[in-house]
Formats: structure tokens, sequence, C-alpha cells
């Protein structure tokens, strides 16, 4: 017999909660990258913090979502490591991505490249963790729908990187996090879309709410307890909040040179006469310039 599933047990509660934190791992995500960009000497560290950002966030909003997920007449358990397994996919997954084009560039190839390992883990994480289910009975996939998921996650995933090289102002962070959000939880409830049980029989079971959803909490928590801790960082890190036209603006200008690689008309002063040499002996590459040796009697013209 075939159970009637629903997606929306708490109404609209859940897919918006389930999107708002898509949202926010992106825009953590983000705005990590780009400072990773901006400060080359830690650029590890911050992609690693976008990547964890970007997959606590997924990792999240798909159990957010699940929270919703029934079977009438059937009880739903979730299998621990297995839900646990799925949060470490994502991360990896994601990571990545964004250590590829971190330190590779968003080329078409590596983009693509990235996209797809990114997407087609995005995606096994989803159906882990719909692994990780137990319930009175099967459960059984449509083919197509799967399909489509697959393609709308590697879609999202390269989205989501070429964002992370391409989008740096605060502003357009935010509004690529929100488009980003759309696509992920998009993905998940075309995955959803694609399940239908298959009840083994027996009296119909009654689904304690309260336990499943302490459960799923308990599970939650950690991840959320992450994505705040990133929030924190973020938000207490003034370069963070700068656009490239703000960076451009307070970075130190350059050096200038020459014609010939040196810097022009230094001077130096000896016993109190000026004397131009005509070019410098400092090079243009940021050494400190070299004064020629003062003479040794300070009363004498040369």
């Amino acid at each position: 017999m075939t159970a009637t599933v629903s997606n929306f047990h708490y109404g609209a509660v859940t897919p918006v909660a389930a999107y708002l934190m898509a949202c926010l791992g992106a825009g953590l995500g983000l705005r990590c990258t780009t400072r990773s960009l901006r400060r080359p000497q830690h650029r590890a560290g911050w992609l690693a913090l976008g990547a964890i950002s970007i997959g606590c966030g997924i990792w999240t909003m798909h159990f957010i979502a699940m929270i919703g997920f029934s079977v009438q007449g059937a009880l739903v358990n979730y299998d621990v490591t297995k839900t646990l397994l799925s949060l470490g996919v994502a991360i990896v997954v994601v990571a990545i991505g964004v250590f590829l084009v971190g330190y590779r560039g968003g080329s078409p190839l590596n983009l693509g490249v990235a996209g797809l390992i990114t997407g087609l883990g995005v995606a096994a994480m989803h159906y882990l963790g719909m692994a990780a289910i137990h319930t009175d009975g099967g459960l059984h996939y449509d083919t197509r729908a799967v399909a489509l998921s697959v393609v709308i996650a590697v879609a999202a995933a390269t989205a989501a990187l070429w964002a992370a090289v391409s989008v740096h102002g605060l502003w357009s962070s935010v509004g690529a996090s929100l488009v980003m959000g759309v696509a992920v939880t998009g993905m998940h409830y075309t995955g959803m879309a694609a399940v239908s049980v298959h009840l083994t029989g027996g009296a119909p079971a009654v689904q304690s709410s309260t336990t499943l959803l302490s459960f799923l909490l308990v599970m939650l928590a950690a991840p959320f307890a992450i994505l705040l801790i990133a929030a924190v960082i973020v938000m207490f890190d003034p370069d963070m909040m700068l656009g490239d036209k703000e960076a451009d603006r307070v970075a130190p200008a350059p050096q200038g040179v020459g014609g010939d690689g040196y810097g022009g008309g230094d001077h130096y002063n000896a016993g109190g006469d000026t004397y131009g040499t005509g070019h410098s002996t400092g090079w243009g590459n940021g050494y400190p310039s070299q004064q020629p040796a003062q003479p040794s009697n300070p009363s004498s013209t040369w």
C-alpha cells in the first residue's frame, strides 16, 4: 500500500526556515571567500571557514525541511550515523569546490569541474540523508525527478562557486545568497517530490511529533552553532564588509617607477650642499633606496 507523504507537516514554517538557513550559509561563504582573496596569507583559513559555512547551511536547510516530512500511518526515525555522515559529506565536497576555485581561479573549465564535483556531492548528501530514514515501509524514487534534482544541484553548485570568486560587494553577496538559497532549497524539494513510501502492512502507527522534533533539533544544534560563530567572525571583521571599490580605495598606492625602472629625481645632502643625482639608486620594487656615501670633509667643494 502506498502511503500519503507530506513535506509540509508544519505548513510554511519549515520551508521558509530552511530557505533562510541556506541563504545564511551561502552569504557567510561568499563573504569568507571575499576575505580570502584580499588576504592571501590567510587564504586557506578563510576558504575553510567559507566551505564549512556553506556546507553547514546546506545540511541545516535539508534537515529543517525534513522536520516537515511525514508519512501517514507510519513511524519515521533517523539513523544517527548516516545523518552525521551526510553532514561530513556536505562540508567535504563544498570544500573541494571552494579550494579549487580559490586557488586555481574561476576559469570555465575549473568552474565546470569544481561545480560538477560539488553538485554531485550535495546530491549525495541529500540522498544519504534520505537513506538515514527508517519507516514502516520502503522508500522508492522516481528516476526522472532524481535526475532533475541532481542537475539542479550541479547548476546551483557551479553558480555558487562562480559567485564565490566573482561577487565581492556586500549587497551583491546578499543578492547572490538569496538566489543560491532558492536553488539549493529547490533542489531539496525536487528530490523530495521523487519520494514515495510503500507500507509493509500492519496496523497504522501514530508518530510522536515531539520525539522526532527533539531528535532533529539536537542534530541541528552543532551546525547551527557553527554558523553563528562564523557570522560573528564575519560581523567583527571590518574588511569583510568592504566591496571591491572600497577595498581599492583604502589599499596603499603602489610605488611609482621611472621609465628606466628607477625612481626619478632623488637628491641627497652632503655637508649642507644639495646634489642632484639625475636618478635614484633605489630600485622601483619596494626596496629602500641606497644613498651615496657623504664626503668625509663637509667643507670641501665638488
